[in-house]
Parts: structure tokens; sequence; C-alpha cells
């Protein structure tokens, strides 16, 4: 109950929002929640899935049956989903769109770009990051929004979109951490001893860090990644999310130059290799980069897959490949091994084809 109710009572907040618990392996169940009655009521559904438009119109509609007086206990769950006998799947292998990606669509209204690179650079370094907002939903929003753009990779560490009154001394572990504090709170987390900490105030769209994170990442990358989202100020559409894509490729997309294979052999990653034969730049951010949890990761998820026969294949090797973000030196072996990735992406979508015509369909 305390995660629903995540500011100072006194204090006007929005009605949507999202809460994370996250269990000991690490797997992620979300609380979408739905303040009504002057923020005395909280209407809350936990789930493993994060589908937030569906939760949220879910939210909206018994927020209604609450506004008309109406029990909503009393009514069985066949006779509730009747009002909406079916939602349709967010697809999970493509980019977050503007505007129907409320998270993103939020996060990119609400800060604008310098402060959206300097927070991405600063969770690429893994810092300890705090959002604060006088609004709920925009607060949950900026920060589901903001972690998002990391993909194909995923904040390793503490991560409380929300975070209650009672866990306030959370903002002063030693680890790195990614929270939402309500504005209401703030000053109660300022009061303590915080070290090191970046403070992205989406109300007034400041930003607070010590560090110069952004001038570590290099500088034709991050060029190209403001280019980009200057030409997205008004657009619809996957932009913003491809945009950052071709950033995480044109930063990572030569982990396949790593890969290592002998026959009979698991494969592995080099690396050295990875680090090596770059600019100075990409040198020394790639050189702190294998450190960061958040690759090591994805790099273990990349080699899990291969090793097991599986393959793999998303919207991130695409871009590696249509951008050419593979290395400068592509030798036989990284060529061998990208084949293996292009081979397992054909016929992933070979299986996907036989599927769709292989369908069971009823009866007329």
């Amino acid at each position: 109950p305390k995660f629903c109710f995540p500011f100072d009572v006194e204090s006007q907040v929005g009605q949507n929002f999202t809460f994370v618990l996250t269990d000991i392996d690490s797997k992620q169940r979300f609380g979408f929640c739905r303040l009504t009655q002057g923020c005395r009521v909280c209407i809350c559904l936990l789930s493993y899935l994060p589908w937030f438009e569906i939760y949220y119109k879910l939210l909206n509609t018994l927020a209604d049956y609450l506004s008309k007086q109406q029990v909503i206990w009393s009514f069985s769950v066949s006779r509730l989903f009747t009002l909406h006998s079916y939602f349709i799947a967010p697809d999970i292998n493509g980019l977050p769109t503007i505007p129907e990606s409320r998270n993103l669509t939020e996060y990119f209204v609400a800060v604008d770009i310098n402060n959206m690179l300097q927070l991405y650079a600063s969770m690429l370094h893994e810092r300890r990051i705090i959002i604060t907002s006088s609004k709920l939903s925009t607060l949950t929003a900026c920060v589901h929004g903001a972690a998002a753009l990391l993909f194909p990779m995923y904040w390793q560490h503490i991560f409380i979109p929300v975070l209650p009154p009672h866990l306030l001394d959370y903002c002063c572990a030693p680890m790195p951490y990614f929270v939402g504090v309500h504005l209401s709170l703030l000053e109660r987390v300022r009061s303590r001893s915080l070290e090191d900490v970046v403070i992205l105030n989406v109300d007034t769209n400041t930003l607070e860090s010590p560090f110069d994170d952004l001038h570590n990442l290099p500088s034709d990358v991050v060029s190209s990644l403001k280019s980009k989202l200057k030409k997205q100020s008004t657009a619809t559409g996957s932009g913003v999310a491809r945009a950052f894509l071709r950033a995480q490729a044109a930063l990572f997309g030569s982990y396949r130059d790593a890969l290592r294979y002998k026959p009979g052999e698991p494969i592995t990653f080099c690396e050295e290799s990875f680090v090596s034969h770059r600019s100075s730049t990409m040198k020394n951010f790639l050189s702190m980069a294998v450190n960061l949890q958040l690759f090591k990761q994805f790099i273990d998820g990349r080699l899990a897959k291969l090793n097991a026969g599986r393959g793999f294949t998303d919207v991130f090797e695409e871009e590696i490949t249509e951008g050419g973000f593979c290395g400068s030196e592509y030798c036989w072996t990284c060529l061998s091994i990208s084949c293996v990735i292009f081979i397992c992406h054909i016929l992933m979508q070979h299986t996907g084809s036989v599927s769709e015509q292989n369908e069971v369909r009823p009866l007329n």
C-alpha cells in the first residue's frame, strides 16, 4: 500500500502512475495505479507485463465505475471484461512510437534535448540518478521512458520509478540507482547525505550533475544523435527511439568483431579486441563500458543464445547491419559469426511465416 501513495499526503498529484517491484531473481512486477476521490483511494493492478497503455485504459474504466458509485467487486470478472472483450498486445519487437507510447511521449515533451542527452550519458555511466516531478504520471513516465532508450540494454541496478517515503534512504545507497521521487519529498531527500547524484527536475527542465558524462562519449555519436533528435521535434512515430538505437549501435555494435569461435568450443567475447583499434575517444569510452553491468548482461545474453543454438534477431542487430557499425577489422572469425546471426534472422522469419500459415483458425 505504501507504494500506492508515494507522496506527501497534502500535495496534489496526477492520476495514473506505475511503480515496480523487483524480486530476488531481478524479475520486475509492475503496479499500475489510478488515484481517485481526491487521492484518498488508489486502484492498483499488478502484472509482470509492461503493457502501460492497456492497463491505464482498464484503470480508467474502473475509475469510471467508482465515480458512478458502483461497487466494482460485486461484478464478476467475466462481466467486467465485457467492456473490452480483447486488447491488442503491444509489439515487443518494435520500437516505442510517439504518441502511442505514453512514457516516451511524456518524456520527450517534458525534457529538452540537451538534458535528454545528459541523462542518457549518466545512465551509460551507471550513476546514481533521481528524477523528480510534482505529477506522478509524468514522473513515472519519464523514468520508464528514459530507461527504455538504453535498448537493447537494461538498467541492472536499483530501479524504482517512484520511491515511497519509507524508502527514501535508498537515495543514500553507495551503489548506482535510478529512482523517481515526488517533488513533495525532494527536500527530505536533499536533507540526507547525497554524494555524486544526478538530479533531473522535470517540472523546471533542469539537470544537476557533478559529472561531465556527455563529454566522455564520442563527439561524433553525440552530434549525430543530437541532430536526429532536433529533426524529430514535431514528428510522430519511432524517430526518437530509433535515434537512440542508432547511437547504441554506433557505440556497441562492434561487439560482433569481438566474438570468437573455435570448432568444438563455445563462442566467447574478447574485451581487448572490442576496445582496440578504435579512435581515442571511442577507446576511452569502451574501456569504461566493458565494466558496466548493463553491457556485461547484454553480452552474456547474446553469448547464451548463440551457444544454445537459439540465435537471435532484433531491431538492434538490424541497425548494426544497416549502419555498418561492425568495427574496422572484419576478420573471417567475425564474418562467420555475423553469418550465424544473419542465418538465425532468416530462419526465425521463415519459422514465423510457417507458423502463420499453419495457424488454427475457427470454422465459420
